[in-house]
């Protein structure tokens, strides 16, 4: 069964394929976080990297450029997001886009925490260019094919060009498929192997340059891999040019130190899992991209002895969490979300936070002390999209604690729950925003979290989504302009 889509296949991105030059532009990049970062500083950038020996651009009119596709490397391999914040483009770092700067002189806590970033990419994928037909996790599946012993633990460069990038989504059936047809492959000789790949040049010549000169390079180069070189097969045009493409037996491993780790992410997070929608009609953009880069395996964790932040786990898992809670409305999970709620709010330093619960009243009673203002916060994680707000109710609710506001959380919300608060002392912000603005704060450890900014934005947007505003304000404040 051939698994071609009209040559379609998944982009590998190909600007860098130096781990170490990788990484040094994340750790640069970490030092302008907290200031503007302009074309000059970009021209920074590039001598910093020169002076370390780390870069040396082929065409100095380029230099923006390159540098910019290096961010853009830095956003495929997860270790932050771009977003644009009033016309200008942003960089967040992710959590794991922290972790791995934290412990980037160990190499092998390095190596686990790259891995885990690459269990987290998928495509669709916010930073590649990979068509939207493509509903995968890409290096799980290549991770998945590399502990397969039917494939010898071991995959070469031609069957990873050939096969593994053209696979669009994956089940039970189509990897056994896709297995099988490595396996055939596998009984060619090399005359018959480029007898294949020179029957659609077009298809297969980036297909195999992306693989074994920049990923599977880099890969190794960040111990995740190990790259053994092989014979060559044969070698294709690239395009009109008279530059020659090989297709190589170069073959790829895991090294022994990963293999546990491999285990439990995929026991945690399989590779047969489906990925979130860039598209999906029932959500922002920002808010999958959000939940896309909040990625923090459990089983990392643990392989690499982090001491855990209970909070912090709670917050970066929230999103993903709310349906489960959703899903336990008449059990003891119900609650949770309220739990982790009253958590956030006590984060600040001048708000005091109670959870009150029960017919008639407000889930978290808050105490605005610098101010002395009360306001409620009413947790909404229901199984589908909230369907309507009683400000009727809420404001019931105000009024038995004094509060001045209602602050609505929920994953979220049909359009008309706007309507039902216009004109109404009611907010509401959507969860994965709210965690992601407490998740910064933990990572960079500021531990005197002012409410000063909430409280603005909240009584300037009465009767409004202020996801938007919260979000901006995390990406102003942890982000920096790139």
């Amino acid at each position: 069964m051939t698994l071609r889509i009209d040559s379609k296949k998944w982009i590998l991105y190909r600007h860098i394929n130096d781990f170490g030059l990788l990484c040094s532009v994340a750790e640069f990049l970490k030092s302008f976080s907290k200031t503007t970062i302009t074309r000059e500083e970009k021209d920074k950038l590039a001598h910093k990297l020169k002076e370390v020996g780390l870069y040396n651009e082929r065409n100095p009119s380029m230099t923006l450029d390159a540098i910019s596709h290096k961010i853009n490397q830095l956003s495929y391999y997860m270790f932050g997001y771009q977003a644009d914040v009033d016309g200008e483009d942003r960089f967040l770092f992710s959590p794991l886009g922290n972790l791995i700067l934290k412990h980037i002189s160990d190499k092998d806590k390095s190596a686990k925490i790259f891995l885990a970033m690459l269990w987290a990419i998928q495509y669709q994928h916010p930073h590649s260019g990979t068509d939207s037909v493509f509903q995968i996790y890409p290096f799980r599946l290549i991770f998945k094919l590399l502990t397969d012993g039917r494939l010898q633990n071991k995959l070469y460069a031609y069957e990873v060009a050939y096969a593994v990038v053209f696979v669009k989504n994956i089940s039970p059936e189509t990897y056994e498929d896709l297995v099988n047809e490595i396996l055939e492959l596998r009984k060619l000789t090399n005359e018959k192997i480029a007898e294949k790949f020179q029957a659609d040049k077009h298809a297969y010549v980036n297909s195999a340059y992306e693989w074994d000169y920049y990923v599977s390079t880099l890969l190794n180069g960040a111990g995740v891999l190990n790259k053994t070189d092989g014979e060559v097969i044969c070698k294709l045009q690239h395009g009109v040019t008279n530059t020659l493409r090989k297709v190589t037996k170069n073959e790829v491993k895991i090294p022994n130190n990963l293999l546990d780790l491999i285990k439990k992410l995929e026991e945690e997070h399989s590779f047969l899992e489906k990925p979130l929608l860039l598209s999906d009609p029932e959500r922002l953009k920002i808010d999958v991209i959000k939940e896309v880069y909040s990625f923090y395996p459990q089983s990392l964790i643990d392989s690499i002895g982090e001491p855990e932040n209970k909070l912090k786990l709670e917050l970066l898992k929230l999103p993903k969490l709310i349906d489960q809670y959703a899903n336990n409305n008449e059990g003891e999970e119900a609650y949770l979300f309220e739990d982790i709620l009253v958590d956030g709010f006590n984060m600040f330093y001048n708000v005091e936070a109670k959870k009150i619960g029960g017919a008639g009243n407000t889930d978290i009673e808050c105490l605005y002390i610098t101010k002395k203002k009360k306001f409620a916060v009413d947790a909404k994680s229901t199984k589908n999209k909230l369907s309507g707000v009683n400000s009727g109710r809420l404001s019931s609710h105000r009024e038995k604690i004094g509060g001045q506001y209602t602050v609505v959380v929920t994953p979220r919300y049909v359009p008309a729950v706007l309507q039902d608060i216009k004109s109404s002392p009611i907010v509401v912000i959507r969860a994965n925003t709210f965690s992601e603005f407490l998740y910064n704060c933990i990572d960079n450890d500021i531990r005197k979290i002012d409410f000063e900014d909430f409280d603005n934005i909240i009584t300037e947007n009465l009767g409004k989504d202020i996801s938007k505003n919260i979000s901006n304000l995390t990406i102003e404040r942890f982000a920096m302009k790139s």
